[in-house]
Order: structure tokens, then C-alpha cells, then sequence
């Protein structure tokens, strides 16, 4: 009984830390973070081990080592794609430290505001296309730069983006933080 009500503390505890380091909504504001399993708890106690700040390295069992910058707000073109009153770009940073070549094109970055899905922003006018190199090699030992830009609202916001080295791998990385 002591064990079952322990394990419930440290539980609650551990999601309350995560909702305080990256401002999640409550429940009484009307949002809440859904697991795959369709609830909160399902969602806290998968992010918790990953959740990094900005700036912060992550290396993967493939030895593949991500970095994301800060994120930088600026104001899309009128020809970007979709319109938003303001976007925020990040500065990912992959180092290929493992054996066997990396395939830049299983790189999946997704992003949230709030809980809610954000899409990426193309602005070519900017430079931000997504990965313009997506077939290309990462060999042994080797490191490449891709820029990202999402659609974010007009003020600043609690961001969680999430990035996934492979769509065969289970890993995924989440770095919070405000944008």
C-alpha cells in the first residue's frame, strides 16, 4: 500500500516538474498534452527522460548527435508559405559520430505552441527552405547545418520541438523552451 501510494507521488511529482520546466498548460486553461494512449499521463511520463533546453546536445545510440539553437523570431515574407504574423528558426546541428553513413532524409522536426501543432514555414525569400540537401549522405565523422522555420503567433510562447534522426528509429529528442 505504502509502495503503490510512493510510486503515485514520485509520478505526479515528476509530471508536475515537467509541466513547471516547459509551461504546459493545466487542464483548467482547456488544454491538456495527450499520450498516445489518450492521456496526460501517458504523454509526461514519455517526454520526461528527453526533454532538453535549447543549445543542449542529445547523442542517440546510432551515434548521431543533434544540437538545436536558440530559437530566432523573425517576420515572414509576404511569399512565404503559410503566412503567420511572426516564424522562429532553429539552427540544427547533426554530427554523424557513429559507424555507418547517415541518411539525412530520415530527419523528422515537428514542432508545438502551446500544444498545438505548428506548421514549418518555407520562405525562400528568407532562406529557409527545410532540408534542401535531403538525399544526401552524413558520412562517419562528418557534421551538417539544417535551418528550420515554424509558424508561430504574434507573441512569445512556451515551444516544444520535437526531432526524430529516423523514421525506422523509436528515439525522439524534445527541447522546450520559449520562443
Amino acid at each position: 500500500m505504502a509502495l503503490a501510494r510512493t510510486c503515485k507521488i514520485m509520478f505526479t511529482s515528476g509530471l508536475l516538474g515537467l509541466a513547471v520546466a516547459c509551461g504546459v498548460p493545466s487542464a483548467q486553461e482547456g488544454t491538456a498534452a495527450l499520450g498516445a494512449g489518450g492521456s496526460p499521463a501517458g504523454a509526461g511520463a514519455a517526454q520526461a527522460g528527453n526533454d532538453l533546453k535549447f543549445g543542449a546536445d542529445h547523442r542517440f545510440a546510432s551515434g548521431v548527435t543533434i544540437s538545436v539553437g536558440s530559437p530566432q523570431s523573425f517576420k515572414p515574407s509576404f511569399s512565404a508559405y503559410p503566412q503567420s504574423p511572426r516564424g522562429a528558426a532553429f539552427d540544427v546541428q547533426l554530427t554523424n559520430a557513429g559507424s555507418t553513413t547517415y541518411k539525412l532524409s530520415g530527419l523528422t522536426v515537428t514542432a508545438t505552441a502551446q500544444g498545438t501543432a505548428v506548421k514549418q514555414v518555407v520562405d525562400t525569400t528568407q532562406g529557409f527552405t527545410g532540408i534542401a540537401d535531403a538525399g544526401k549522405d552524413v558520412l562517419p565523422g562528418r557534421s551538417v547545418r539544417v535551418t528550420f522555420a515554424f509558424a508561430m503567433p504574434q507573441d512569445q510562447t512556451q515551444l516544444r520541438l520535437r526531432i526524430r534522426p529516423s523514421t525506422t528509429e523509436e528515439a525522439v529528442v524534445t527541447y522546450c523552451g520559449t520562443a
